[in-house]
């Protein structure tokens, strides 16, 4: 059982509104975690202030790091939150979670620990009418054999069902470029389906209407796009292009293989925006600061 000094200082952890954003951030993302810069850009945070409020975190044990390479991965420590529940469970209903619920509901005494809580004392998630909507998401590049590709794998596969990502370009190769086959085939993603599409798919009436179209390449950014069935929220997210990466191949691969890492670190920040509890204009306010965070410092 908790004790009461561990309580506190779990409280004090989170009485700031900044520490409290960190730690729900940390949550949503889950077993995935992530790194301090990642945290920084989706708060807005100055990095020194961010390096500060996990420490506090960490210390009240409601995060846990962990060192890869010359980052550190922090993630949601759920067992310790589950301590302070179980804490205010037995200290402040008695045991019984049902008569802190009934106080919600005006039926007797208690404390109000969760109003989601029904009778019984068994958990339910807020319901939202969204939460269980999966969200079309297209790519678009210009000759769709190397980022959009990866932007659609890599969201495939990160999305876990929620999300269903296609990729197009304006004018297409004709095929994908053999080093991005072999960087994500490398990271053990599925490119048995991948093939090199023009933006043409998309823009008729029978098409998947989109949720999210992004561009991930700077030719596009000013040139005028097809019209998209479900006026869908757009943004640009430039990424430089490592088909023109020279050098040996090792050099050349290298490219390709640090903007896979960019796009992943990007999607993270994407994936970890509670779209649910935005309204249309905050998503797209969200979508466009995303673009404009420097992807050196994403990761």
């Amino acid at each position: 059982m908790m004790e009461k000094a561990a309580a506190l200082a779990v409280f004090e952890a989170l009485s700031s509104g900044i520490r409290l954003d960190v730690y729900r951030l940390l949550v949503r993302t889950g077993r995935e975690g992530l790194v301090a810069g990642e945290i920084s850009a989706a708060l807005d945070l100055p990095p020194t202030n961010t390096s500060f409020h996990l420490k506090t975190l960490s210390h009240a044990g409601l995060v846990s790091v962990e060192q890869e390479g010359r980052f550190q991965r922090y993630r949601a420590s759920l067992p310790q939150m589950r301590a302070l529940i179980a804490y205010l469970t037995a200290e402040c209903c008695d045991g019984m979670p049902e008569l802190c619920v009934e106080t919600v509901r005006g039926d007797g005494p208690g404390c109000n620990i969760d109003s989601n809580l029904p009778r019984g004392g068994a958990t339910r998630q807020a319901e939202s009418p969204m939460s269980d909507k999966i969200y079309n998401v297209l790519f678009l590049c210009s000759g769709n054999s190397a980022r959009s590709i990866i932007a659609e794998v890599v969201l495939n596969e990160l999305g876990k069902g929620r999300f269903k990502a296609f990729s197009a370009g304006s004018q297409p190769s004709g095929a994908v470029h053999p080093m991005t086959l072999q960087v994500l085939q490398a990271q053990g993603y599925d490119t048995s389906t991948l093939r090199s599409k023009s933006w043409e798919e998309f823009a008729s009436a029978d098409a998947p209407q989109m949720d999210f179209v992004f561009t991930v390449c700077d030719l596009l950014a000013g040139e005028a796009c097809p019209v998209w069935p479900g006026q869908p929220l757009t943004a640009h997210w430039g990424f430089a292009d490592p088909v023109k990466a020279e050098g040996s191949e090792q050099r050349r691969l290298a490219a390709f293989s640090q903007v896979q890492n960019q796009i992943v670190n990007r999607l993270r920040l994407f994936l970890s925006l509670p779209l649910a509890k935005l309204d249309r204009l905050a998503i797209k306010r969200e979508i466009d600061r995303l673009g404009q965070v420097p992807v050196d410092a994403e990761g």
